[in-house]
């Protein structure tokens, strides 16, 4: 569907300028220090366009990739290789981005048993990317749909998990969102799985997972940042979301360079 967005009919250009099949290669150049991901949909872009299209990679997902580093080298039809060369790095450079925004905030949880997770606040259709992404970088995968967990906002907790209970399968956790201590004393007894703890300050963060004393997980959403990460673990929660993992994480420069001819 992405190919099809960038080209409805022809690439007008390349084919105005290029009438018959050239085989070439491209080099894949890094241009900001991070960390790679997506190698595989950024393949898969060229072979959909051309099965012959081969993609030799000098790095994996997961790498710490530096500035000015070769990553790969595509070989194939010129005309491919231009034609692909804007989705297939528009994957890349956006799930690369997601795993260099990821690994930074997830180094600063460690040594705590804190996780880091993400949230459902992706991109349109971009979502089994941008959560592999995440993964990728350091971090968790929180529900990956609306089918995956129960999570509750309601003032009627005790009622609202009781009839979780009875209509969702025994395998799917229970969740509830708290703002204040008065809800959150609700939840650990109406035997919530897990615990939102959403917005709260530090202190009543604190005070929260006294209480709670391991009989729910817990999980502090809101507002989270590469700032305030370390200070929200510190407060002892089991988990930290993040929306920004996904919706605020910049792109990795990533180019295709030195296209030439090979005979």
């Amino acid at each position: 569907m992405a190919l099809q967005e960038d080209i409805t009919s022809e690439d007008i250009t390349t084919n105005a300028v290029m009438r018959e099949r050239r085989e070439g290669e491209v080099e894949l150049i890094c241009k900001e220090d991070g960390i790679i991901a997506g190698l595989w949909v950024f393949e898969r872009v060229f072979t959909l366009l051309d099965p012959s299209t081969t993609v030799t990679l000098f790095v994996k997902d997961g790498d710490e990739v530096k500035k000015g580093q070769k990553m790969g080298v595509v070989t194939g039809d010129i005309r491919v290789l231009l034609s692909g060369e804007r989705t297939a790095l528009n994957y890349l450079q956006r799930m690369s981005g997601i795993a260099t925004y990821t690994r930074s905030v997830a180094k600063l949880l460690e040594g705590t048993k804190t996780k880091l997770l993400d949230t459902r606040k992706t991109t349109p259709n971009m979502r089994i990317f941008e959560k592999y992404a995440v993964r990728t970088g350091g971090g968790y995968n929180h529900r990956y749909n609306l089918s995956d967990g129960v999570l509750l906002k309601d003032n009627h907790i005790g009622a609202a998990v009781e009839l979780a209970r009875e209509y969702a399968p025994f395998v799917r956790k229970i969740e509830v969102e708290t703002e204040t201590l008065e809800m959150v004393k609700e939840a650990v007894e109406a035997g919530a799985d897990i615990i939102m703890l959403d917005n709260m300050s530090l202190e009543m963060m604190k005070e929260a997972v006294d209480y709670i004393d391991g009989r729910a997980s817990t999980e502090c959403s809101g507002n989270v940042t590469k700032e305030n990460a370390a200070q929200l673990a510190a407060a002892g929660v089991d988990y930290i979301s993040s929306g920004a993992l996904t919706h605020s994480a910049p792109i990795l420069d990533i180019s295709l360079k030195n296209l030439h001819p090979v005979d």
